[in-house]
């Protein structure tokens, strides 16, 4: 869909924004026994420093093995774009889950060593349902969307 590096990094900040707020709102409400006005404060306090992680390691590293496997996978002139993009989402979630509740669990949640990884097997146990589902049905076709009415003229022009 981006065209050019600073769609794609415009692209993907927008997606993270969306799929971090969500997941850190969703994982909060989950450790604090249900959702409150405070845990969307509580969320956004988190938001800098694990949208900067999340982009970084999408950016320079799942993106493009996603993108890899995608198109060893699927031809790009037989297959539909949808299943294209069906495809690179939920590979992006099947990897960047793990990757950032390790994180999370790192940084916001450690309870010591020792409990690091069943924290951790819980945390993305309860995130991978949740993320898969926000980003195939809700945060994916809301940030495509916005992309293109921001980017219409660029996009045109590029066609």
């Amino acid at each position: 869909m981006a065209k050019t590096k600073f769609q794609d990094i415009i692209f993907g900040i927008m997606m993270v924004i969306l799929m971090v707020f969500a997941m850190v709102t969703y994982n909060i409400s989950i450790n604090s026994g249900g959702l409150s006005n405070e845990i969307f404060l509580e969320a956004l306090k988190a938001l800098p420093l694990t949208c900067l992680i999340a982009f970084l390691i999408e950016f320079l590293f799942v993106g493009k093995i996603v993108k890899i496997i995608t198109f060893k996978i699927l031809n790009v002139e037989k297959t539909e774009s949808i299943f294209i993009t069906l495809m690179i989402s939920c590979l992006t979630v099947a990897f960047m889950c793990p990757i950032m509740t390790l994180i999370a669990n790192l940084l916001f949640e450690f309870k010591g060593w020792e409990n690091l990884f069943v924290n951790w097997i819980k945390t993305w146990t309860l995130s991978f349902p949740m993320a898969l589902f926000w980003q195939v049905f809700y945060a994916g076709p809301l940030v495509r969307f916005l992309f293109r009415k921001i980017f219409k003229n660029q996009l045109k022009a590029n066609n």
